[in-house]
């Protein structure tokens, strides 16, 4: 896109005013505007401190923290031992706030998940404890290792940032963020996620081997024997929980023309249509694209989003959605490959 054109386009007031942003939500602060300096010093600040313990990595830890601030959920695949649960604590202790760890299992419940209620005898009423979604990250650890009951504890709280138990809803901390783990599903003793459970993690990455630089960096700095002496115990946070609500809520005013929208739904359509695909993007999916491509804007220091943000994020967003008319062993590669596909068969907007 040409990003002069897009930026005069908002500065002629094509763009959303202030009085326009969202009804709930923490109260807008105009320091973090989006483009402006303190958003963008404070994503560098982050996506460094996750890069000294993440080696070579760079484009997993940006779309790590693209997530996060695009208010989604994060889906980590890949072969045991890549550094999948390493990212999810990376950022994890950049934010100052509650942290809880899910290690997903055959015998895990659901109560253990949400929160059970429990009968005190001194009161003769029934109290309710929470489960470990009650954080503002949550990491689950191969999330695939659970049985689709469990698994499917995680839905509402994904979607609608509640428990509900025994008729009663709770509301999650707020920001609340899952950052699961999982095996190829052909490892042993894993169980397929459900096409409503994928749909609700925003971005699927797989972190894949390290270069040779990178591991030879890793051998230099994880080589101490106690968990105490890893790198990403010892790293400091570097912002609040409050002022993620306020990048969020700066990441939701960035502005979307109306013909980056129609290439979004564009895009989205040619999914569905394509040969090889039996279902494809869902309107939710086209929504969180959206999001993720202004949060691609912002961390770029642009208040505007162009048609390469929403390109740059498909391949994270689109893949673990799509169903496949041919399954095979390779279905994330296939899936993959085909959204290469349907990515380039839709032409940029004319103009832009």
């Amino acid at each position: 896109m040409d990003v002069s054109t897009a930026r005069q386009e908002h500065e002629d007031g094509a763009g959303p005013r202030p009085e326009d942003g969202p009804g709930s939500g923490p109260q807008q602060d105009d320091s973090w505007a989006p483009g402006g300096a303190r958003l963008t010093t404070t994503t560098r600040s982050m996506l460094d401190a996750m890069d000294s313990v993440v080696d070579g990595k760079h484009q997993a830890v940006r779309t790590a923290l693209l997530v996060l601030l695009a208010g989604g959920h994060l889906l980590v695949e890949d072969v045991p031992g890549v550094g999948k649960t390493l990212l999810a604590r990376a950022l994890a202790r950049t934010v100052a706030g509650k942290v809880n760890r899910i290690q997903f299992t055959p015998d895990l419940l659901p109560g253990d998940v949400t929160g059970v209620s429990v009968f005190n005898q001194d009161r003769h009423t029934f109290e309710f404890r929470p489960g470990a979604v009650f954080a503002n990250i949550v990491i689950g650890d191969e999330i695939n290792r659970a049985s689709a009951k469990t698994q499917s504890a995680l839905l509402e709280c994904m979607e609608e940032h509640q428990v509900t138990v025994d008729g009663t809803t709770h509301r999650l901390e707020e920001p609340f963020m899952v950052v699961a783990t999982q095996n190829p599903v052909e490892s042993e003793g894993t169980y397929p996620l459900p096409e409503a459970q994928r749909d609700r993690f925003m971005a699927r990455i797989t972190m894949g081997y390290p270069g040779p630089e990178a591991e030879l960096q890793m051998l230099r700095t994880h080589q101490g024997p106690l968990p105490s002496s890893a790198p990403v115990n010892r790293l400091a946070p570097v912002t609040t929980t409050e002022e993620v609500l306020q990048m969020i809520e700066a990441v939701s005013r960035v502005h979307v023309s109306e013909a980056v929208a129609r290439y979004v739904i564009d895009l989205g359509r040619a999914s569905r249509e394509h040969p090889d695909v039996l279902v494809g993007a869902s309107p939710r999916s086209l929504l969180q694209l959206l999001r993720a491509a202004k949060a691609e804007a912002a961390i770029s220091g642009r208040s505007f989003t162009t048609p390469q943000d929403v390109a740059g994020v498909v391949p994270v967003v689109f893949p673990h959605r799509l169903m496949l008319r041919r399954r095979s062993t390779q279905e994330a590669a296939q899936a993959d490959a085909t959204t290469q596909r349907i990515l380039h068969s839709v032409p940029v907007p004319a103009g832009l």
